[in-house]
């Protein structure tokens, strides 16, 4: 039986623009996408911390370096400059292969700085 798992995430990244002319997607600095494990084209979901909208888009590169997070098209609507996000993408995989699978996980700081990157998620106390 195969299951899906976070594959990984960017928490609490910054929309840095909202282009509702734009073809519909989401634009992130190419180094995030890298270091999450995202690709382009790839499906991704979006939680926004700020509002409790949930959506569900695709990547598309946005320029190394530049910290930019652009949400395009209807989903510049869902979503306002300044607003933060996380926003996650899902694999399947085999239980056997869920097993040994560790998810991408980049949290983020102001303009979308690395603050740091894990694999796992502290168990949360009551």
């Amino acid at each position: 039986m195969d299951i899906t798992l976070l594959k990984g995430k960017l928490h609490m990244a910054t929309v840095t623009h909202a282009e509702l002319w734009y073809d519909g997607s989401c634009a992130i600095d190419e180094n995030l996408v890298k270091l999450s494990g995202l690709r382009a084209f790839e499906k991704i979901e979006i939680y926004n911390v700020d509002n409790g909208e949930r959506f569900s888009t695709y990547v598309i590169l946005a320029d190394e370096g530049s910290g930019t997070i652009s949400m395009n098209g209807a989903a510049a609507r869902k979503v306002q400059v300044g607003d933060r996000i996380i926003i996650a993408a899902y694999g399947q995989m085999s239980e056997s292969e869920a097993d040994s699978f560790l998810p991408r996980l980049v949290y983020l700081g102001e303009k979308n700085t690395i603050e740091r990157t894990a694999n796992t998620i502290p168990v949360q106390a009551a």
